[in-house]
């Protein structure tokens, strides 16, 4: 029995040993996974830059379309209205890279022809440089002395403004933009025709073509500054000698102004004027009768002489309220720099030369009348 139990024993078979599975080293897939984050992170830098290029690359070409940058206006609000009208694409973009660049500040207004498929280098280069569309313009001359309404029927029959509206912003109690000299305007202005008599220069402009009545006035008040600046750099003190505001100046240039055709005889008349100012004598001018009538008059009647008005320098001390018309810059200075002298009338030669007789004494004027009579016969 133990033989055959040993027997049995020894064929009984032996169970193998179960080998042991090796566990992946940790090192290879940390491995893996950095390199597959690497990858994935290079791609999306790779797309997010291809989009970038993209997306500040040029449209697709198209006709010329008119873009128009306002004042004021900032470079995102420029990228804004450029990405609507197709000349970049996207605006967000577009936006960064100006930051990037240092550029958008520069950018000026006006209104450009810009073409769909300009790269962004030529679009940023174009509105820095202010190159805008050239504006189709009118020239509009205003004869020296002439009133508002004159220069208001001059623009209607030119077809250039609104005679009823130009006349009523003239009279309108405001500031006007970047107008230096109307603001020095009296605070109460009494039975004066039109604010701004005076204060809008009588030159050559020219005007962009479709121009408001208000640009208008306005671009009339700043040339007056500009002329002004012109003068004498003592002009200013000349005021405080002679003792007037600039209203008052303006008052008498004007006065001048429809006096004198020659140059050369506005100091002369200036002067009259304030001697008669300092008599005191009442200025007895004939051109401020014609403005109180609203039309010219070759002869004043007696009864014109007489005319219930605060323009009347015939019924009225002193000057006027305002100015009776626009006067020129000769006017001004003739105004501010009068000659000295002991005249105190003056009348037309009636030669055609458009020059004067000038007497200190009544009956010298009287005389002066005659010759110029006689001139005519």
């Amino acid at each position: 029995m133990n033989h055959i139990d040993d027997e049995m024993l020894e064929s009984k078979p032996v169970k193998a040993k179960k080998a042991k599975r090796k566990k992946p080293r940790i090192w290879l897939v940390s491995f893996w996974v950095c390199f597959s984050l690497l990858f994935l992170m290079v791609i999306v830098a790779v797309s997010g830059l291809y989009y970038v290029w993209n997306q500040l690359s040029p449209t697709k070409a198209g006709a010329p379309i008119e873009v128009t940058i306002t004042k004021g206006m900032s470079a995102n609000s420029v990228s804004k209205l450029l990405e609507e009208n197709g000349i970049i694409k996207n605006s967000f973009i577009f936006g960064y890279y100006l930051v990037l660049k240092d550029e958008g500040a520069n950018f000026q207004a006006g209104k450009y022809k810009l073409n769909p498929g300009m790269d962004k280098a030529e679009v940023i280069a174009k509105l820095n440089a202010g190159d805008v569309i050239a504006e189709e313009t009118v020239t509009f001359t205003i004869p020296e002395g002439y009133s508002v309404e004159q220069i208001a029927d001059k623009l209607s029959a030119e077809g250039l403004g609104d005679r009823e509206k130009f006349i009523a912003l003239a009279n309108e109690d405001r500031s006007w933009s970047g107008a230096e000299t109307v603001l020095l305007l009296p605070n109460k202005l009494e039975n004066v025709k039109y604010r701004l008599e005076g204060y809008l220069f009588p030159d050559t402009y020219e005007f962009v073509k479709g121009i408001s009545e208000e640009e208008m006035i306005i671009r009339l008040l700043r040339e007056q500054d500009r002329k002004l600046a012109t003068l004498p750099e003592d002009w200013v003190d000349q005021l405080d000698v002679l003792g007037l505001t600039m209203h008052e100046l303006l008052t008498i240039a004007s006065l001048i102004e429809r006096e004198v055709v020659v140059d050369e005889e506005r100091p002369i008349v200036a002067g009259v004027i304030y001697n008669r100012l300092a008599k005191p004598m009442r200025l007895q001018i004939d051109a401020t009768i014609q403005y109180a009538l609203g039309k010219q008059k070759d002869v004043l009647s007696y009864e014109d002489t007489e005319l219930d008005s605060p323009y009347n320098t015939y019924q009225i001390d002193g000057l006027p309220p305002g100015p009776i018309a626009n006067p020129s810059l000769e006017s001004i200075k003739a105004a501010l720099y009068p000659d000295e002298h002991n005249y105190f009338y003056y009348v037309t030669k009636k030669d055609g030369t458009q020059t004067h007789l000038f007497a200190e004494t009544f009956s010298q004027h009287e005389r002066n009348i005659e010759k110029s009579k006689q001139a005519t016969q």
